[in-house]
């Protein structure tokens, strides 16, 4: 158990809070919700269910249709779509848990309805730099993964006897999903110290990863057919590549949300590329994502110029201009990165 910047006062004081609550408890991932994101809620829904608790899991909108396989033991309800419900629901709430998300206005639809939140407010999460919007807060940036930290903040309160196969299985995803089924974020012992253990529950590895990375739609396979021929724009002088998509595109293919999850990931194959951008067409909105190598600081750029963050090699932000002038703006940044790009991956 390695919680670096979590004290025992911290535990103590969650643990308590656990205790004296008679109410439910609600857990709020970041909105579009990715696989650690939604790995990391139900899992820790599912044991606090097991200790005795009313526990609802309320998203700021649609999770991915490859995740939906986690729903049924504790329902996800959708902010967006059922605002009332949740409303209703979050009154009766005495505890919030912020799972995987460090900055209140990565909630987007929720942001609002979580800064008035009158109970106590635990964050969990593994991204650098958190904001205290937050009472209570268990940040630790080394960890691969929310999903893993929630394993050892169970572990730490002493809840591990109601981990389940289910839970497991849900914090097996989150971390699967977030280092890229193990290709980056690895590097500490410890991880696999808390993976010994998830599949000591006796689940399918090899399943969860076929649930996750073989359940997509046609339409989506078409979506990353067309990104590839199109739509990806290879920049070797800068070591880089992106991919670019509007809202109009995304219509041709029928987008739903999950559909253009990993595609940031994809121009990272290509040789000598070091940096690699997705920018989606929003209403209103353009989302980026950033992927690096080696030293190259993904967040720090995404924090300097695109309102966002996360680490080292994986972070993500957004602009509010339009698409063109997005894409004109990442390209016209990259010489000022040009040694950043070239030494990235030196030792």
């Amino acid at each position: 158990m390695i919680l670096e910047n979590t004290g025992n006062e911290i535990i103590r004081t969650i643990l308590e809070v656990l205790v004296l609550s008679s109410g439910p408890i609600a857990i709020v991932p970041h909105s579009n919700p990715d696989g650690d994101a939604i790995g990391s809620a139900y899992g820790l829904g599912l044991v606090l269910k097991n200790a005795g608790k009313e526990v609802f899991i309320i998203t700021p909108n649609d999770y991915p249709d490859f995740l939906a396989w986690l729903n049924g033991e504790l329902e996800i309800i959708n902010y967006l779509k059922r605002k009332n419900t949740a409303e209703a629901i979050l009154k009766r709430c005495k505890v919030m848990f912020c799972v995987d998300f460090n900055e209140i206005g990565r909630a987007d639809e929720m942001e609002k309805t979580i800064a008035a939140f009158q109970g106590t407010k635990i964050l969990v999460d593994h991204h650098p730099d958190p904001t205290p919007f937050c009472d209570l807060m268990v940040s630790e940036p080394a960890y691969s993964s929310s999903a893993e930290l929630v394993y050892d903040l169970v572990v730490a309160l002493g809840l591990e006897g109601f981990i389940c196969r289910k839970a497991a299985e849900a914090l097996y995803t989150g971390i699967m999903t977030d280092t890229g089924s193990f290709s980056y974020s690895t590097s500490r012992p410890e991880l696999y110290r808390v993976l010994s253990a998830l599949v000591a529950f006796g689940i399918d590895t090899a399943a969860i990863h076929s649930l996750v990375y073989d359940n997509f739609s046609a339409d989506r396979m078409r979506l990353m057919g067309f990104c590839l021929q199109q739509k990806m724009v290879v920049l070797p002088e800068f070591r880089t590549a992106y991919i670019f998509l509007s809202r109009d595109e995304l219509k041709m293919f029928n987008f739903v949300p999950g559909d253009t999850e990993g595609f940031v990931n994809i121009p990272l194959s290509i040789r000598n590329i070091v940096f690699s951008a997705l920018f989606i067409e929003k209403e209103h909105v353009v989302k980026a994502s950033f992927r690096s190598k080696g030293s190259f600081p993904a967040n720090a750029f995404a924090a300097s110029h695109f309102n966002g963050g996360g680490h080292l090699n994986a972070a993500g932000g957004d602009d509010k201009d339009t698409l063109v002038n997005v894409v004109e703006k990442f390209t016209q940044l990259l010489p000022a990165y040009l040694h950043l790009l070239e030494n990235a991956d030196k030792k």
